[in-house]
């Protein structure tokens, strides 16, 4: 028997995770779940999109897992994605049934009743949201999910704040596991070549300092204050550029586009972005206005595994990755972040140095490793209970 064979026949021994998600585009939550499947080594892995299947379907087949999408519209769960979740899992018998985010939480939650299926995991990725922006499908949803937190075998968060915050809010599970997020930092590292190409490509010239922040276009976000702020830094030191990519930051945003247009300086927004560490690999300074809701913002993690010195708000974990690294400024305040940012522009050597404190920092505390490692125990308990 040849040694692909065999691996094949031992991969089919191991207990299966079936993870559910509301979709599979890009996202800090969906980066996890593929990093995690293509790292883990103890289990096999099935994912339920309940939407589409999304740009990351792709990769996670070439990682190993099955794929399915349930083609929900991203509403109110339909009595349908819950049945059609269901047959699923009597099909594929799951060990574990790992949901991701509010939707995906009820659903597969439901989908579990109606089978009488444990264990049942959830997975929360937020923190302090600011609920009163977002449709009111979603305030049901989490209102909902607040009485039912006790059904699931354990709740996850990936912060101490969104642990925090949940339980402010009536979370009461059986059961809390914190599993902060992990980098990959073979893949997030310090990369000339691919910063020379994409400074090339946004007329960055030689001796200025390009500020990136990404994040998808939504309220928690708060990109009127990082414009704001870039309009005050530009003002106090010459040679600033930025750079703003998320799903949703594009210029046909008029009020994006506007508030862009503010600063004195050059503002690039583009989009999604197929290729974030060679993009993060290119910034001088990293930096995220988030208002509320962020639990572990993987950007800033990623940023510093890439060597870059990050400006942060001090919502959710975010004060907590960047550690003595840090350069953190109050949520909604364009000045502090702003002169936050002047200063780091100003100064090249610290810059440096704490771009290198920063790897190191995610290298020691935040790599794929840990992360997979707890994930793997956890569903072991699971099982094993």
């Amino acid at each position: 028997m040849d040694s692909t064979r065999e691996d094949t026949q031992k991969a089919a021994t191991l207990p299966l995770v079936m993870h559910v998600i509301t979709d599979l585009g890009p996202g800090g939550a969906e980066n996890v779940l593929l990093g995690l499947v293509a790292a883990s080594r103890k289990f096999r892995h099935v994912v339920v999109s309940l939407a589409r299947e999304g740009k990351l379907a792709t990769p996670l087949r070439a990682a190993g897992a099955a794929v399915f999408a349930l083609g929900m519209r991203r509403t109110m769960p339909s009595p349908g994605a819950i049945v059609r979740l269901a047959r699923l899992i009597q099909r594929e018998q799951p060990a574990v049934l790992q949901t991701w985010l509010y939707h995906a939480d009820l659903i597969g939650m439901l989908a579990a009743r109606l089978t009488h299926f444990r264990p049942v995991a959830w997975n929360l990725r937020c923190s302090n949201m600011d609920l009163s922006r977002y449709r009111w499908s979603t305030r049901a949803v989490v209102n909902l999910l607040t009485r039912l937190s006790p059904w699931p075998d354990l709740v996850m968060v990936n912060s101490e704040a969104g642990r925090h915050w949940h339980s402010e809010i009536g979370y009461h599970p059986r059961r809390w596991e914190i599993v902060p997020n992990g980098i990959d930092t073979a893949v997030f590292r310090p990369d000339a070549a691919s910063r020379a190409q994409w400074r090339s490509r946004l007329a960055v010239r030689d001796g200025n300092i390009l500020v990136g922040m990404v994040a998808r276009r939504d309220p928690m976000k708060d990109h009127e204050t990082m414009l704001a702020a870039a309009v005050q830094a530009a003002r106090k030191v010459g040679g600033l550029a930025f750079v703003l990519a998320g799903n949703g930051v594009v210029r046909t945003d008029r009020a994006l586009a506007r508030l862009a247009d503010a600063v004195a300086a050059p503002v690039h927004l583009l989009g999604e972005c197929d290729d974030m560490p060679a993009l993060t690999a290119a910034f001088d300074i990293a930096a995220l206005s988030s208002a509320f809701g962020e639990g572990f913002p993987n950007v800033v993690a990623e940023a510093m595994a890439t060597g870059v010195p990050c400006v942060v708000t001090n919502v959710g974990d975010a004060a907590a990755i960047v550690g003595d690294t840090r350069l953190v400024v109050p949520p909604r305040d364009p000045t502090a972040m702003a002169n936050a940012l002047a200063a780091l522009a100003a100064d090249a050597t610290k810059r440096h140095e704490l771009g290198a404190a920063a790897r190191r920092r995610i290298v020691a505390l935040y790599g794929m490793p840990a992360m997979v490692a707890r994930y793997e125990a956890v569903w072991r308990t699971l099982i094993e209970a």
